[in-house]
């Protein structure tokens, strides 16, 4: 299986760097690409440096998982995840911004990340979008809308607590468990609900 993430300028990076951590871990193959914004966020959220063009993957993902990960830059809009003749079982936006969100519904993709999403929908792949952003505009809901129908699954990083969360690592687990699932990964990272 081969999955393209891409990590948007929503707050949430945790979110995004977790399910690729998570998504290796279970031997799919990852190709990567983020957001310019976060150059300001990976500080902000979690400490350290990330530069988009030229990350560094093991900083950000660990030694292990970063050795098994492809990266794309944003700015490479020619890049082969921009083709729908280039084989993906998936796209996952993870955060989503609403912005984003309003550029993709509109078909108006400005970087890679947009770019994969619009390949996405034209080629009927599953295309995951993970807004975080809170309270929504109805702006940001018609966008939502607009995704849905054309074929997208809108879900947002809403972490439920039946599983008795005892950390922050246990409320991240819970929304990357519901993307790992819609993607058909099966791996289980918290307790089900029974």
């Amino acid at each position: 299986m081969r999955i393209a993430v891409g990590i948007s300028g929503a707050s949430g990076t945790v979110y995004g760097q977790r399910l690729v951590q998570r998504l290796v871990e279970a031997g799919v193959e990852v190709v990567l690409t983020a957001s310019p914004t976060l150059a300001q966020l990976v500080p902000a959220e979690l400490g350290g440096t990330f530069d988009p063009l030229a990350p560094d993957l093991d900083a950000f993902l660990g030694a292990d998982v970063a050795a098994r990960v492809s990266y794309r830059r944003p700015d490479d809009v020619g890049a082969d995840v921009a083709s729908g003749s280039f084989r993906l079982d998936g796209v996952v936006i993870c955060p989503a911004s609403t912005g984003f969100l309003g550029r993709v519904s509109v078909g108006a993709s400005t970087n890679l990340l947009e770019r994969m999403c619009e390949v996405a929908l034209k080629e009927g792949r599953k295309l995951i979008l993970v807004p975080r952003e809170t309270p929504l505009s109805e702006i940001a809901l018609n966008a939502m809308l607009v995704l849905a129908r054309a074929g997208a699954v809108i879900l947002p990083a809403s972490p439920g607590f039946y599983h008795r969360p005892a950390s922050i690592d246990d409320l991240v687990d819970f929304v990357v468990q519901k993307i790992l699932d819609r993607l058909g990964v099966d791996v289980d990272l918290v307790r089900r609900w029974s």
